[in-house]
């Protein structure tokens, strides 16, 4: 038996993606950004023997991936709120290492902006949207 070809196949047809709004991409790059900076305190707490190895490096990849599923959540409420409690899970992580509490105040000033910030410009965009009867 051969194959049917191409042309006798149907198409496939991919609905549509969801539009995001500019908070939930910018909320859910600043997550990604966290879990990328990670790496380097799971290398800190390691190399200075804070923690045993297994427990830095399992906590570190640990994070890492919580955090990067966490940013596929920001479009909702629920997912939000989740961020808010992961900026202060980061912040606790200055009671293992002190520097930490310089990093996480970095992001957690990053989260806040991207989180106002992104309001304000799908406040914006909506009103547009109106304006031109888009919607």
């Amino acid at each position: 038996m051969t194959e049917p070809s191409r042309a006798s196949r149907p198409a496939r047809v991919r609905k549509p993606r969801r539009e995001r709004g500019a908070r939930e991409s910018l909320l859910s790059i600043s997550l990604v950004l966290e879990a990328i900076m990670f790496f380097f305190p799971m290398l800190v707490v390691f190399g200075k023997g804070t923690l045993p190895p297994a427990v830095a490096f399992g906590g570190g990849i640990g994070a890492m991936v919580v955090l990067a599923l966490a940013s596929r959540l920001t479009g909702n409420r629920a997912g939000v709120g989740f961020g808010w409690l992961l900026q202060a899970a980061i912040l606790a992580t200055g009671f293992i290492e002190p520097f930490m509490f310089a990093v996480a105040v970095v992001f957690l000033a990053l989260w806040v902006f991207c989180f106002v910030k992104g309001g304000q410009l799908d406040r914006q965009n909506a009103a547009r949207r109106a304006a031109l009867g888009e919607d």
